[in-house]
């Protein structure tokens, strides 16, 4: 003869049938020792305004004013590479050097159109003192007073080439004073910045405009983010974004901004292209974008999942995914009572790892069922019995 041993889970829910576990159609008769033999926990609903409506895939770019091209603004050979990809630069550091003959033709142009000055700065102020003694007529003094303000323009003229050529200010009045010429010109950050592209190599010969690195000011990063043109109906400006597994060394967890929804999909995938604006808070939650600063989380060209989260002035619960049972495609949890426990259908209206928002007729004070949804949901469905 064969002998046939019952499962305790199954002698648990068979003994269960008996207490009326489905007296009415959302009510789970039950008593307090019959819930913790099915491993039920409870728990309460946790009160949220950010609803999480979309999880999307989003890029790190960094904005088109923030990006320069370092390029010889003369023509010449490089001594000298200073910095390498990834270094932090300063504004005015100076980033290259070169050997350009050009420059010396600059600086001599520049000496003249300054000789030239003086030399008209000397007719202007004699003819000035002859016009008041009624020597010489007006017309002359307006043809003098006519080439000094010429000269004048000349020679501002050839000093801006000389700092569009890359000499600061500093250094063209050092050259006017001592009269002495240099081919070395240096090629300076025009802001502060990181090296993402270093473009030439020490001792090769450039032409004018030659671009030697690519700079950044990472201060401000923006996301590209590709969203189902489906789905773009549901998405506004003003949006918070969050990036998904990206929190800091300091901490901070970045966040962003939705400040552009573009206008055209793109016909490979049939996205539409949003930007958002990135900022940095404390892991902690907050419904604040606070004024952002760097941080190495994030890096310009990175690929990265993100959510976007809106505020709801409806109410709304986060509850774990555990506490939801589903029924013939509809969501349920379970609301303790007095008897047992309350069927009561919800609203899934966002989903966060292992936690889900959920909308319905809540106070906000009600205990539920966070462990354990399954084998309630077996007893209200009969499940386990003797027919």
């Amino acid at each position: 003869m064969r002998l046939f041993f019952a499962r305790p889970a199954m002698v648990l829910l068979l003994s269960l049938v008996g207490f009326g576990s489905h007296a009415t159609e959302n009510i789970i008769q039950i008593s307090r020792e019959n819930i913790d033999n099915l491993g039920v926990k409870l728990g309460k609903l946790e009160p949220v305004t950010q609803i999480p409506v979309l999880s999307a895939p989003a890029k790190v770019v960094i904005p088109p004013t923030q990006e320069y091209i370092v390029s010889a603004s003369q023509a010449g050979v490089i001594d000298k590479m200073n910095v390498a990809i990834g270094d932090k630069v300063a504004k005015g550091q100076v980033l290259a050097q070169l050997n350009s003959p050009d420059l010396l033709t600059l600086q001599r142009e520049y000496l003249k159109a300054g000789t030239a000055q003086q030399a008209s700065l000397i007719n202007y102020n004699r003819d000035k003192k002859l016009l008041e003694e009624g020597v010489i007529p007006e017309r002359r003094w307006q043809e003098t007073g006519s080439q000094y303000h010429s000269s004048v323009s000349e020679a501002d003229e050839h000093k801006q080439l000389l700092e569009i050529a890359g000499m600061t200010s500093g250094e063209v009045d050092h050259l006017a004073k001592t009269h002495r010429l240099t081919r070395q010109l240096n090629v300076r950050a025009p802001i502060a910045a990181v090296v993402l592209e270093r473009l030439a190599v020490a001792g090769t010969r450039i032409d004018m405009m030659a671009p030697l690195y690519r700079i950044a000011n990472l201060d401000e990063l923006w996301l590209e983010i590709a969203i189902p043109q489906e789905r773009m109906d549901g998405i506004k400006i003003g949006d918070r974004v969050e990036v998904e597994n990206a929190v800091g060394a300091t901490g901070r967890s970045p966040v962003a901004k939705i400040t552009l929804l573009g206008q055209s999909v793109n016909p490979e995938n049939q996205t539409i292209l949003a930007r958002a604006v990135v900022g940095w808070v404390d892991a902690l939650p907050t419904q604040h974008l606070p004024t952002l600063r760097g941080n190495a989380s994030l890096r310009p060209g990175q690929r990265l999942n993100i959510r976007i989260i809106q505020s709801s002035d409806k109410a709304a619960f986060k509850i774990p995914n555990t506490a939801i049972a589903q029924n013939e495609g509809k969501a349920f949890i379970f609301i303790r009572t007095q008897q047992g426990f309350s069927v009561t259908p919800i609203t899934v209206v966002g989903k966060q790892g292992d936690e889900s928002i959920i909308s319905g007729e809540f106070t906000g004070n009600e205990e539920i069922a966070v462990k354990g949804a399954v084998a309630l949901k077996a007893n209200w469905l009969g499940l386990g019995s003797d027919e």
